[in-house]
C-alpha cells in the first residue's frame, strides 16, 4: 500500500481467468494510484475457459485499456466475428443470420422492417438479410476495416490465451499476483469480508473483494450466503461438452449454432484451431449421448479430450452484497447462445469503475449496480429465452416443452408488439438494439401483420428502388472486401505464437 495516501483502497480479486484479469487490467489501468489490487489465483484449479465467442462491445473494451487490435489478435488467434448463424431453430433445415450490422436504412418514426414489409408485400423485396453489409459479408465470407463505413464486428479468441494477455498487462499496471488456494474466507464482526487465507498459510486482507471465482462463488455464495435465482423453468439446458479440433478450411466470419434435439451445438473458428460444444438439457439427453453427437459432428482431429461442463441457468440475488462484488460466473449464468458472457464481465467491471468508493461503500452505490444488473440480466434472459420458444419445432419433448411453456411478461410483450405493429423499442441502454431483435423474431418465425403508415407515403416504384439501391450498395461494397482469411494472415496473422 502506497503510505503516501491513506485512503488507498485495498482491492483483493479471487479467482483468475478471463473475468479475474479482465477485471484487474481495467482497475489496474483506471485505479493504480488510488487502489492496491491483489489477485489471488491457483494454476492447480481449472476455469472454465470456453467463452471464445464476443460481441462488439469487447471490441471497445480493448479500446479504452489502450490494446492494440492486431498485437491482440495475434496472441489469442482471433478471427473476425460478423454475427451468428442459427441452424433448425425455427425448422429442421431453416437457416438465418442474427448479424451485429444495421439493416437498411431507418425514418426516424419507423424502422427499416417496415419498409422491407411494404416491399414484400408489394413482392419487389428480397430477404431481409440482403439489406445488411455485416449479414452479406458474414454469408460471403468476406471481411476488412471500413475506414468510412465500419464494419460492426467482434471477435473468436482463444480465452485462455485473451487471460494471459490481460495478465501480462495488468501486472505491468502494478498489479500483484498470487499464487494459492482460497481455503477460509474471514468475516469482521461487521459481517463484511476481512481477509481471505490461503492453503500456504499466506493471508490476504483487503477493503473491497471482487469474486471471481466462477460457478463456486466462494465469498458472494459460500461465505456471505446470497441466494441464487434458478431461472431452468425457462432455459432448460444445464450441460456443455467442448472439445477442439484441427482448423478444416478456411474460418467463416461468424459462430454457427446449430439446433438438435436436447439444445444445441456450437462452432467458432479460431486461427489455430476450432472450438466445439454441444449444450444440451440433461432432463432429454444422457451425457454419453451427447457426447457421441459432439464427436460425431466435429471436423479435424481432436485436439483435446471432451470435456464436460455443468452449470445451472439463473442469477444471485445480489451481484453487490456488503464489501463484495460478484464478476463473472460467480454472479449467475445465462447460456452461451448469443455471447453474452464476456461482455456481462465486462458490464460489471464499467459498473464498478463507475461506482468505486472512494471512502466507505455507499448503500445507495450498492442498490444501484445491483438495480443496473438485475436490468441488463432480465433484458438478455429474455433475449435468449425468445430463440427457443418461437420456433415450429414439435419433433421432440424438449421443443415441445420450450415452445409452449410460460415466458416473462416482458417477452411476451416483445413478440407481440412485433406481431402486431412490427415495432420493437430499445431502452435504457439495452444490450440488444432493436435491429437485433428484429432479425431474430422474422428468422425464428414472426411477419409482423401491419407496418408504419408513413412507409405508404411512398409509391410502389418508390419502395422498390428505395431497397434496390440498398442492395446494390451492400453488394457492391461486399464484392470488394477481402477474403476473411486473407485479410487475417495480412493484419493479425498468429503463425508461430499461438
Amino acid at each position: 500500500m502506497d503510505v503516501s495516501n491513506p485512503g488507498m483502497k485495498r482491492v483483493v480479486i479471487a479467482g483468475g481467468g478471463t473475468a479475474g484479469w479482465m477485471t484487474a487490467a481495467a482497475m489496474g489501468k483506471v485505479l493504480s494510484k488510488v487502489a492496491d489490487i491483489t489477485l489471488i489465483e491457483s494454476d492447480q484449479i481449472g476455469t472454465v475457459g470456453v467463452g471464445e465467442a464476443t460481441i462488439p462491445t469487447l471490441v471497445t473494451f480493448n479500446r479504452l485499456l489502450g490494446i492494440d487490435e492486431a498485437d491482440f489478435m495475434k496472441r489469442v488467434s482471433a478471427t473476425f466475428k460478423l454475427g451468428i448463424a442459427f441452424e433448425n431453430w425455427t425448422d429442421l433445415e431453416h437457416r438465418y443470420i442474427h448479424s451485429f450490422g444495421i439493416t437498411g436504412k431507418d425514418h426516424w418514426t419507423a424502422g427499416f422492417q417496415h419498409f422491407w414489409k411494404r416491399g414484400r408485400d408489394l413482392g419487389v423485396a428480397s430477404e431481409f438479410g440482403d439489406y445488411c453489409l455485416e449479414l452479406v459479408a458474414a454469408e460471403e465470407g468476406r471481411f476488412a476495416h471500413l475506414p468510412k463505413l465500419g464494419l460492426n464486428y467482434a471477435y473468436h479468441v482463444d480465452s485462455s490465451a485473451y487471460a494471459l494477455f490481460l495478465r501480462e498487462m495488468a501486472v505491468g499496471f502494478g498489479v500483484k499476483r498470487i499464487e494459492g488456494r482460497i481455503d477460509r474466507v474471514q468475516r469482521s464482526e461487521s459481517g463484511d469480508l476481512s481477509c481471505l487465507s490461503l492453503d500456504n498459510g499466506q493471508e490476504i486482507n483487503g477493503d473491497l473483494f471482487i469474486d471471481c471465482s466462477g460457478f463456486r462463488a466462494l465469498l458472494i455464495g459460500d461465505a456471505l450466503g446470497v441466494g441464487y435465482d434458478d431461472w431452468s423453468h425457462w432455459l432448460p439446458c444445464d450441460r456443455a461438452i467442448a472439445v477442439q479440433t484441427e482448423s478444416v478450411g478456411l474460418p467463416r466470419p461468424y459462430t454457427r449454432s446449430i439446433a438438435h434435439e436436447a439444445g444445441w451445438r456450437w462452432q467458432i473458428p479460431l486461427q489455430h484451431r476450432t472450438g466445439n460444444g454441444i449444450v444440451f438439457a440433461s432432463r432429454y439427453m444422457e451425457e454419453e449421448a451427447a457426447r457421441l453427437q459432439l464427436l460425431e459432428s466435429v471436423e479435424g482431429k481432436l485436439l483435446s479430450e471432451p470435456r464436460l461442463i455443468k452449470f445451472r441457468t439463473g442469477t444471485r440475488r445480489a451481484h453487490w452484497h456488503r464489501n463484495c462484488v460478484s464478476i463473472g460466473l460467480s454472479s449467475g449464468f445465462i447460456e452461451p447462445l448469443e455471447s453474452t458472457s464476456i461482455h456481462l464481465i465486462q458490464r460489471s467491471i464499467m459498473r464498478l469503475l463507475q461506482m468505486f468508493p472512494r471512502g466507505d461503500i455507499s448503500s445507495a452505490d450498492v442498490a444501484e449496480f445491483n438495480k443496473q444488473t438485475f436490468y441488463e440480466l432480465d433484458h438478455i434472459r429474455d433475449f435468449i429465452i425468445l430463440h427457443y420458444h418461437l420456433t415450429n419445432r414439435n419433433d421432440t419433448d424438449f421443443w415441445n416443452h420450450v415452445r409452449t411453456m410460460d415466458i416473462p411478461d416482458t417477452l411476451r410483450h416483445r413478440m407481440q408488439l412485433f406481431r402486431d405493429t412490427g415495432r420493437t423499442f430499445r431502452a435504457n441502454d439495452e444490450l440488444f438494439a432493436e435491429n437485433s431483435w428484429t432479425q431474430v423474431m422474422l428468422g425464428q418465425g414472426i411477419l409482423p401483420e401491419s407496418h408504419h403508415p408513413v412507409v405508404d407515403m411512398m409509391t410502389p416504384d418508390e419502395v422498390r428502388l428505395f431497397l434496390n439501391h440498398i442492395t446494390e450498395n451492400v453488394r457492391r461494397t461486399v464484392a470488394d472486401l477481402p477474403v476473411h482469411d486473407d485479410y487475417i494472415k495480412k493484419y493479425c496473422n498468429a503463425s508461430g505464437s499461438a
